[in-house]
């Protein structure tokens, strides 16, 4: 199709195509502007639909389409649902046998052409009625479509003909199997959450899709109605008592919010954007009134009503479709009992008394607990939930003090099977945060850090969901550690106390882990829990950043940290619980957080303070002789004398065996006795033989600028730098080791990429060739949007002349160099570092001190300071 081949006619042709065009461009600027003033989303919708339908038609009429054919609105188009850039969805139905007609393909060519001419984003399909019904058969999507359409122009006879045979096309049960498994594979395209930062609006679990989920369904109920709109269906649906008035009321309030918000998107984008993106979360929640205040930010504010109203949406959608499912079936109901109080309705939980839990609000818990102890329930009926609903608000004072029912909730937490489904399904039906107020707090409360990339609510019950797979022992393969450490500990339920509470007061003022041991050690004293287990519980609470803030940020091969941690957990009962909520915790911040630095860091954190625990005269001689004897023992089998690697061993220095491990000292040895005195740098690199990364080992005479040379290389290559152990040896060798991180996800010999490393890293430490200024990368779309205040905090060691550099600031291309060149512009010595990337976050922390070893004065560490903020 040529561009504007309307225009090739003649000039009333072209004409009138530039009037087309202007009148649809001066008609959006006009519903643009009219709702900037009245956000009417109906009338949006009405006068959009008029807009298209008057040029449509009139594009039809002008380059006269056979009057045999139908131009007929299908989709949201269809029902009247016309977003400002959403696709104009067009079905062009054509007489039979009509496909080898060559004029009319012409004059359907043209009409498509003319359209995308005219700047509408048509999407089309041109079929016979035979073709529809066989397609329909084929394809869900095509079926849905033809629930939704409205004739705009053409052969009237032949579009009723179409709306007759379409009837006829669905079996309402197929139809309902068939939509169930689409939105199954919906939800798991969003990782079944609608919990996400910046979450897809329409095709998230709880977004827009669901309501027309509903209206699909209740259409297949020949309920007698020809309402098309979305609106209508929900009058429908009241008026056949499918649902309440009050059921519709809150079903259009978060209907209209979820669309009120799609138009602005639609608007802010000026595309057919459907994800609530940080660029337009502040725009929006501005346009809705929010403004900032003290606790939270407007946006913040914006996206807890949003995912309130999700919760909404995916509660009354799971309610219906167990409702139709019913409505559908040809079978009578299999009712088995249960207990005095519950029955099964066809493996659904139910009330035999349809007031049982107005009238006995214990019973709201029992029904949780049944559906952990019947394996064969699958979920709570329609009728239950809708009364669970209408009695949340007898989970009040009363309710959480009554004994009962504080049995009952820790009789949840003990179970052997269930726990996260339960705890998660009364979060979903808003129990959880009526039984615990500080939970209701962050119910839908966003993490402002773009580290956690989910809320609060769902965060938290990733941990637990990350407790329970832990206890699974078909699941031992993933974390065989968790596995056996989780089998070994006493009180699960402790554990999922302390992820529950962990992150419970984020977003009051204060530190939200001691503000969160406060509510912890509470409820566990409410109910009736042991002092010792309610200290361990709290504990968790408070220190449940510790260890992954130790083994992230802290020198692991000093035994002085391990000694200092061992102190903080005091015993292997803490320790192991710490572990497992740690490794829990940092699994449900984001799908790609976890790694296998990360894991090692961690396990040889937890195996280290075990062996400090055990032994009650730990110190840093024991660590030193044994790591010396393990490496001779390890050279000895690679048939290495020890006359060979004493004098390199000498030189080093007896700190070297403080600051390395067993196996890198071996490593080192084995490849440097040779090289003690090398005039050339020499790198060697080997993948790590725990998995987490690349070794990187830089032996070269000291220099001051190697490490900002190294920075440069990895940065240049695309590589993170996860670990950088600096060491300067007795007779001024640098020995710097490196753990490096492949982000990209790239396929790659690793033979050839270790020899690539070697040769070229080699090369650039040549102190003859200029030392390349960093990169300076862009920042993302969403640090720009979500930016994080830089904080950069230097400390001054008690013991030696070492200063500690916290450094917290957004992740960008280049910033480590960045860092390493200022460190060698003020003439710094850089002693270690731990580079910590967290999402689009860093925290990285770095041991320094003056050139030669010495202490760096007031005046040299403020300007250092300043300089760090001020180019990161």
């Amino acid at each position: 199709m040529q561009p504007n081949k309307i225009t090739k006619t003649n000039n009333n042709d072209k004409d009138n195509f530039l009037l087309l065009k202007k009148n649809l461009q001066d008609g959006f600027l006009a519903l643009k502007l009219n709702f900037a003033k009245n956000p009417n989303i109906t009338y949006l919708f009405k006068q959009h639909c008029k807009l298209i339908d008057k040029l449509l038609v009139q594009l039809w009429a002008e380059l006269h389409v056979d009057a045999s054919c139908c131009l007929i609105a299908v989709g949201g188009y269809g029902r009247g649902e016309l977003y400002p850039h959403s696709d104009i969805d067009l079905l062009i139905l054509v007489p039979e046998q009509s496909q080898d007609n060559t004029k009319l393909s012409r004059e359907i060519e043209l009409l498509i052409g003319s359209m995308w001419d005219l700047g509408l984003n048509v999407g089309h399909s041109v079929r016979s009625l035979s073709e529809c019904i066989i397609e329909a058969q084929k394809d869900i999507t095509v079926q849905t479509n033809l629930l939704e359409s409205r004739l705009l122009s053409g052969d009237g006879a032949l579009y009723q003909q179409f709306l007759k045979d379409a009837h006829k096309l669905a079996d309402p049960t197929a139809f309902f199997e068939a939509k169930i498994k689409e939105q199954d594979q919906r939800y798991a395209k969003y990782n079944d959450t609608a919990y996400n930062l910046e979450p897809n609006i329409k095709e998230s679990p709880g977004g827009l899709r669901d309501l027309h989920m509903i209206a699909w369904l209740a259409r297949t109920l020949n309920l007698n109605s020809n309402s098309r709109s979305g609106g209508n269906i929900w009058n429908l649906l009241t008026r056949h008592h499918v649902i309440s008035a009050k059921e519709a009321r809150l079903i259009r309030f978060h209907e209209k919010k979820l669309q009120f918000i799609r138009i602005h998107l639609h608007f802010l984008s000026n595309r057919r954007e459907d994800r609530l993106l940080f660029d337009f979360q502040n725009e929006i929640a501005a346009t809705l009134g929010y403004t900032n205040n003290s606790r939270k930010r407007a946006s913040e504010q914006l996206m807890q009503t949003y995912y309130r109203s999700v919760k909404f949406i995916e509660l009354i959608n799971e309610i219906l479709l167990k409702q139709f499912k019913r409505m559908l079936s040809t079978t009578p109901t299999v009712i088995l009992p249960i207990n005095a109080r519950f029955e099964a309705h066809d493996q659904l939980l139910e009330a035999k008394n349809a007031n049982l839990l107005q009238q006995q609000p214990s019973a709201i818990f029992e029904a949780f607990l049944l559906l952990q102890q019947k394996p064969e329930l699958i979920g709570m009926g329609a009728t239950l939930l809708r009364n669970l609903q209408r009695v949340k608000n007898l989970v009040n004072r009363d309710f959480r003090n009554d004994p009962q029912n504080k049995r009952h909730f820790m009789e949840i937490l003990s179970q052997a099977n269930g726990v996260n489904h339960a705890l998660r399904a009364m979060n979903r039906y808003g129990i959880l945060g009526s039984y615990i107020p500080a939970f209701k707090r962050i119910t839908g409360q966003m993490q402002h850090d773009l580290f956690h990339v989910y809320t609060v609510d769902e965060h938290i019950l990733n941990v637990l969901a990350n407790l329970r797979r832990f206890s699974k022992v078909e699941l031992k393969h993933e974390f065989p550690l968790c596995n056996r450490l989780f089998a070994e500990f006493d009180a699960p339920y402790l554990l999922y106390l302390a992820a529950i509470f962990h992150d419970i007061a984020k977003g009051r003022n204060g530190d939200h882990s001691e503000l969160g041991k406060v509510d912890a050690a509470r409820f566990c004293k409410s109910h009736g829990l042991p002092k010792a287990d309610s200290e361990l519980v709290a504990w968790l609470v408070e220190s449940h950043l510790k260890m992954s803030a130790t083994a992230q940020k802290a020198d692991l091969s000093d035994p002085s940290v391990i000694e200092s941690f061992a102190h903080l957990v005091q015993n292997e009962r803490r320790l192991n619980a710490l572990y497992l909520l740690t490794v829990a915790d940092i699994r449900a911040t984001s799908p790609h957080i976890w790694n296998a630095w990360k894991a090692r860091l961690l396990e040889n954190l937890l195996h280290e303070t075990k062996r400090a625990l055990a032994d009650p005269v730990f110190h840093a001689k024991q660590t030193i002789t044994k790591r010396i004897a393990e490496a001779s023992e390890k050279l000895t089998r690679f048939g290495i004398s020890p006359q060979t690697y004493q004098h390199m061993w000498q030189q080093f220095g007896e700190s070297y065996f403080v600051r390395h491990e067993t196996d890198e000292i071996a490593w080192h040895s084995r490849l440097l006795t040779p090289h003690l005195n090398s005039a050339v740098p020499i790198v060697r690199a080997r993948l790590s033989p725990y998995g987490d990364g690349i070794q990187v080992m830089i032996y070269t005479k000291d220099q001051n600028d190697i490490f900002a040379r190294i920075c440069n290389f990895f940065d240049r290559m695309g590589y993170n730098i996860a670990e950088a152990k600096i060491y300067t040896t007795n007779h001024a060798y640098a020995l710097d080791s490196f753990i490096v991180l492949d982000q990209s996800d790239k396929s790659v010999s690793y033979s050839g990429l270790l020899k690539f490393i070697e040769s070229k890293l080699t090369s650039q430490l040549d102190e003859n060739i200029r030392l390349e200024s960093p990169l300076q990368g862009r920042i993302s779309r969403q640090v720009k949007h979500m930016p994080l205040q830089a904080q950069v905090t230097i400390t001054e060691e008690s013991d030696n002349n070492n200063h500690v550099v916290n450094m917290i600031a957004n992740d960008r291309p280049g910033l480590l160099a960045t860092v390493a060149q200022q460190f060698l512009e003020h003439d710094v010595e850089l002693r270690n570092a731990k580079i910590n990337t967290l999402g689009n976050r860093v925290e990285d922390t770095f041991l320094i001190s003056a050139r030669n070893g010495e202490k760096l004065d007031v005046q040299h560490i403020k300007q250092l300071q300043q300089s760090l903020l001020k180019n990161i």
